[in-house]
């Protein structure tokens, strides 16, 4: 990811604004990054990888059922090593 500092995204802005359509963009200040711009689309495919999280209260009996269920896929075994 580039980094620019944000004098020089703001001396330079079209042209910056045109880069993060293309790749995200590391806005810097004083040494550190303090925003990351990128393109609406690329914001729109990480969003649809949110996750929602539950407390296990508010799950149905038939989704605990499920997820007890549940068998891992069969590449996870690979990590099988790091149970205790």
């Amino acid at each position: 990811m580039q980094k620019v500092t944000s004098a020089e995204y703001e001396e330079n802005l079209d042209y910056f604004h045109a880069k993060a359509i293309k790749s995200p963009l590391s806005i810097t200040r004083n040494e550190g990054s303090t925003l990351v711009i990128l393109s609406a689309d690329e914001y729109e495919r990480l969003k649809c990888r949110d996750r929602q999280a539950f407390a296990i209260e508010e799950l149905s009996d038939e989704e605990i059922e499920a997820i007890l269920k549940a068998e891992p896929p069969e590449k996870a075994k690979q990590y099988d090593h790091e149970l205790v």
